[in-house]
């Protein structure tokens, strides 16, 4: 019999909040009414709630205990499953609303707003941000008031100053508007800044500008931006590139794997004089402190997310269970930021962590005492996440990088040393030689990253015609694993203990 992970039945809630808010717009972009396929959810699982409660009360003498106290979970499940449907459909219509103009495109000759996000160089190399709106103006001089977001390509000489002003900041830019896949575009010619930006986000942008002139100063200076603050200005284009095709461009996306080197530190200096509990808070804080210096990133949120559940979770809050605290980060990002769901970041980054703790506990269990631990841990990882990625990753890109699995098992490991010695970099070069000493240890290892990026990018990936044969073999592969491990641990069992 297959053994399965032990699953909380809030885990149940993701299904139901993920299939409407992914199910939706296909079907509303049909002209199908939202409210048809949720009054059809909703009577189906009514009726199946309704069923197992009945079973469950039966007398003793009509049903075992066992299948009594198997249809009040299956109830209880269920229930939990209808509750992610209307929360998933609530999320998507959110998400919806989307951005208000108050105008024809055509006719829109300006747009005001708040800078919502950092100014940044975008792939072809433009200025690129975000505004919140405020009022759009026509041609005419009609202005009318207008709200959602709008992704801006700014002129290249406005760049510095905008990031001098920063996030916050009022700005009014002319130029047309440009239809986008991702949401409206808007290309200016002329901007203009109208407020300046609140005293705390002038702070974070002086900051983050004094950082991005320290780093920048040296060669290795692009890629510790881009791990610690998530600035890719300065970031070699090539190096960035080669991440991406050796299947390990997850490695510069602000994600877990940084909150986890952020916290790691934060726990070394602070467990001892304070304890674990006090420790896990004041980490907490700090957490919100590193979120609010980067900026908000899905990816990065759901790791913030589930370090403050972990956290509360040492208060006795709820249990504390990687399962438990994975799902309820999914369903309070979606509660929170409900556009965030379109992101691939958002998406990729929740397949990778389910398939860690549950493939890939699974394929670490089969690795026991077949490799080193050492080895078994992160390739196992690697493999958990790989798995439950690769149908996204050949939906968008067509392609399926297999030699990031192994790729990854020196590269990661190597990017977060490199991470680790750019955060004590700025101490260290308190002091002439210790500065002397980082910055040579820290141009090595990007020196041995570039070249082990490089070689690892020029391994040519898997391409795919469709990606419903991927997502077969991904389901398949994880039953076999899941299979093979029950079988191995029942085998296990029948051996006795030495006398």
């Amino acid at each position: 019999m297959v053994k399965f992970p032990e699953i909380p039945p809030l885990f149940f809630t993701v299904p139901g909040a993920a299939c409407l808010y992914y199910a939706l717009p296909p079907l509303m972009g049909r002209g199908l009414p939202w409210a048809v396929p949720l009054l059809a959810a909703a009577a189906l699982l009514t009726a199946l709630t309704a069923f197992f409660r009945v079973l469950g009360s039966l007398p003793a003498a009509c049903i075992g205990a066992d299948a009594r106290r198997l249809s009040g979970k299956f109830a209880l499940c269920l229930g939990f499953l209808g509750a992610g449907i209307f929360l998933g459909t609530g999320a998507r219509i959110a998400a919806s609303a989307g951005t208000r103009l108050g105008l024809e495109e055509g006719r829109i000759i300006g747009i005001a707003g708040k800078l919502s996000e950092d100014p940044r160089l975008a792939a072809d190399g433009r200025g690129m941000g975000k505004i919140e709106l405020e009022y759009a103006r026509g041609k005419g001089g009609l202005r009318v008031s207008a709200r959602g977001g709008v992704a801006v390509f700014f002129p290249d000489e406005a760049l510095a100053g905008l990031r001098s002003f920063g996030r916050g900041s009022g700005i009014y830019v002319e130029g047309d508007m440009a239809g986008g896949r991702g949401g409206p575009l808007f290309r200016a010619r002329a901007v203009h800044i109208t407020t300046e930006a609140p005293a705390l986000e002038q702070f974070r942008t002086d900051l983050r500008l004094n950082m991005a002139e320290k780093f920048s100063r040296h060669r290795w200076g692009g890629l510790s931006l881009a791990l610690l603050l998530g600035m890719r200005d300065n970031l070699d284009t090539q190096l960035a590139q080669s991440y991406k095709d050796a299947g390990c461009a997850h490695v510069l996306a602000l994600s877990g794997m940084h909150l986890a080197i952020v916290s790691a530190v934060l726990a070394f200096f602070l467990k001892k004089p304070l304890g674990l509990r006090a420790a896990a808070l004041s980490g907490a804080l700090f957490i919100v402190a590193y979120v609010f210096l980067v900026g908000v990133q899905p990816s990065l949120a759901r790791s913030a997310i589930m370090y403050m559940l972990g956290a509360l979770s040492l208060l006795g809050a709820f249990p504390r269970k990687a399962p438990f605290l994975l799902a309820a980060a999914f369903l309070l990002q979606l509660l929170i930021w409900p556009s965030s769901g379109d992101s691939l970041s958002f998406i990729l980054s929740y397949l990778a962590l389910a398939g860690i703790l549950f493939t890939g506990e699974a394929v670490h269990s089969l690795f026991r005492g077949l490799l080193p631990e050492i080895v078994s841990q992160p390739l196992s990882a690697s493999l958990g996440a790989f798995i439950a990625t690769s149908p996204v990753t050949a939906a968008f890109f067509g392609i399926i990088q297999v030699s990031g699995i192994i790729a990854g098992l020196v590269i990661v490991p190597l990017t977060t040393l490199f991470m680790l010695a750019s955060m004590a970099e700025p101490l260290l070069s308190l002091v002439p030689f210790l500065g002397r000493a980082a910055d040579w240890a820290l141009s090595l290892l990007y020196l041995v990253l570039e070249n082990l990026v490089g070689t690892a990018a020029r391994i040519p990936p898997l391409r795919v015609s469709a990606a419903p044969p991927v997502l077969a073999l991904a389901v398949l592969l994880a039953l076999a694993v899941y299979l093979l491990n029950s079988r191995l641990a029942a085998r296990r069992n029948r051996i006795g203990p030495f006398s």
